[in-house]
């Protein structure tokens, strides 16, 4: 399989789980401000959230194996951040957004399941903007947007 087009795959989920991690956080902690129960529609993009972290995880460790050899002609700083932070932050979030689920759906009162969506995913959020190439940041320069 051609590895550009798992980047293009990998670029354009990237989107979708940021959008879904954020407003999935985002409306769970509006709920929980506003001490309204959660809707399902609210729901559904918590769980569609997971689902697309984890499809954006498959892909991404598709590539990373893919691409380990060229990791050692990477010069130190982009080496260092493809092979570990990007990889290792990812995964935290990854981890955060299924644990926030999964401990919200043990919950037992509305409250402690959207302070559960609210605080995981969108720390999940923060994680992953930052490890994040963007191709406005020195790792991310000569990367198109999608």
């Amino acid at each position: 399989m051609d590895g550009n087009i798992l980047i293009f795959f990998h670029s354009l989920l990237r989107y979708l789980a940021l959008l879904a991690v954020g407003y999935a956080g985002l409306s769970h902690l509006m709920g929980l401000l506003r001490n309204t129960p959660i809707l399902n529609g609210e729901r559904t993009v918590a769980i569609i959230a997971v689902v697309l972290c984890h499809l954006q995880l498959v892909l991404g460790l598709a590539l990373y194996f893919m691409r380990s050899a060229a990791y050692a002609e990477m010069a130190q700083p982009y080496q260092r951040f493809w092979k570990y932070e990007h990889l290792g932050m990812m995964l935290i979030a990854i981890i955060l957004v299924t644990l926030g689920r999964s401990l919200s759906k043990r919950a037992e009162k509305e409250r402690g399941k959207q302070i559960r969506v609210a605080i995981f995913y969108l720390i999940a959020l923060a994680l992953m903007l930052w490890a994040t190439p963007w191709p406005f940041t020195d790792i991310g320069h000569s990367r198109p947007w999608l």
